[in-house]
């Protein structure tokens, strides 16, 4: 199956062809008329609604191109510090953008917890069926910014199942095997392998 990722990262695209290569799948990103499309995040309904939502609006996108006998490919993924109620979840981004990983330290007092977690959603769709898989990568908030590798939260996020440092402290794809994306995406593969797909 040809899956079409939404997507503007390469990076991502990258990392879901390697997961999936040996499903028997290819993976490339979608584009239309050599732009990479953007569509409506309705955020502050949490990232499996983001999921849906660009779903539902790839497909209608595709049907409009006239681009047939492809599947579509979601992902949305976001921290979850446990100190405060699903936050920031969908607006990982957007958050990080406004007030930076030392505005987010600075929001995380002593006594308070720093349990946090990547959550990652994906789905894929032929237009007729839906798969859908889910990844969660535990861990805790550093005290301090750790590292230069990695992007978003890496440097201040320090995975349960690491050694103690910050994804920004690990090499580049040294630990792509425990992120909560990769997870997702193994589960996605698992579900996609069967030969009639």
């Amino acid at each position: 199956m040809r899956i079409l990722f939404v997507t503007s990262n390469q990076g991502k695209v990258s990392e879901t062809r390697k997961l999936l290569a040996d499903s028997g799948h290819t993976v490339e990103q979608l584009l239309v008329r050599g732009v990479a499309p953007e569509f409506d995040e309705p955020k502050e309904l949490g990232i499996e609604a983001v999921a849906n939502s660009k779903m539902v609006q790839a497909l209608i996108l595709l049907e409009q191109e006239g681009i047939e006998g492809v599947a579509v490919m979601v992902e949305d993924s976001g921290v979850f510090l446990d100190a405060f109620d699903e936050w920031p979840g969908a607006k990982s981004a957007e958050v990080e953008r406004q007030i930076g990983l030392e505005g987010i330290l600075s929001m995380l007092r002593e006594g308070m917890p720093r349990g946090a977690e990547f959550r990652a959603v994906a789905k894929v769709s032929d237009g007729v069926s839906t798969w859908s898989a889910e990844g969660v990568c535990r861990g805790k908030i550093a005290d301090s910014i750790r590292g230069s590798g990695g992007f978003g939260y890496d440097p201040i996020f320090i995975p349960n199942e690491g050694d103690g440092r910050t994804f920004g402290e690990w090499e580049e794809g040294k630990y792509s095997g425990i992120t909560h994306r990769a997870k997702a995406m193994n589960s996605l593969a698992e579900l996609l392998r069967s030969p009639s797909r």
